[in-house]
């Protein structure tokens, strides 16, 4: 095999890929490499599996954002208030 046909990754790359996997931005070849290192690491498994729960979490929050006219408005309102407190 070449020297590009690496199966093993560092944690820090497995931890990148689990991260890029979440936002559906990983190749198939990294969700590969991703899923050996798994295999062998404990802490690694750990942290996908963490980010597993947050995305899920994420996905079934009902949060309501503000939108950009009632962000703007509070921005206003911040400054004007530490104005007046100044």
């Amino acid at each position: 095999m070449g020297k590009g046909f690496k199966m093993l990754i560092s944690c820090d790359k497995a931890t990148h890929t689990c991260d890029k996997t979440q936002y559906d931005e990983a190749s198939l070849w990294e969700k590969i490499k991703l899923n050996i290192h798994l295999l062998i690491c404990k802490a690694c498994r750990k942290y996908s599996s963490n980010n597993g729960k947050l995305t899920k979490l994420i996905h079934k929050s009902d949060v309501e954002c503000l939108n950009a006219t009632e962000k703007e408005r509070l921005k206003v309102n911040l400054n004007n208030e530490l104005k007046n407190n100044q």
